[in-house]
């Protein structure tokens, strides 16, 4: 029906998406939004991604893409009862800084280098 969003169109005009790529989540902004709106995008993303069954417990994820720092907070958060330990991609180390862990063989501000 005209007028009436579809479920692929609600998402087409989402502010935040994520894409799992291996042990890498790909992060990216999509329709420009307010911080409050990117957060609950970025929470709903998660929520998708462990619903369809491609993000499950695990150690270790990589984040690596543009966010807000709420919405790496959101993120962060949310992904936290899920692994272990949750990296950061830094392009001026060429690495992943280990941001959480609860996790001994990593080391909180320790490096994992990217591929």
């Amino acid at each position: 029906m005209e007028g009436i969003p579809t479920q692929q169109n609600a998402e087409k005009t989402r502010s935040y998406y994520l894409r799992l790529e291996g042990d890498v989540l790909k992060l990216s902004f999509g329709t420009p939004a307010s911080n409050t709106d990117i957060v609950k995008d970025a929470i709903l993303e998660i929520e998708r991604l462990k619903e369809s069954g491609e993000l499950v417990p695990q150690k270790l994820i990589k984040l690596n893409g543009p966010a807000s720092l709420p919405a790496a907070v959101a993120i962060t958060n949310g992904l936290s009862d899920t692994f272990e330990v949750i990296a950061v991609f830094d392009p001026k180390l060429n690495g992943y800084v280990v941001a959480i862990s609860s996790d001994a063989e990593y080391e909180v501000g320790s490096i994992i280098q990217a591929d």
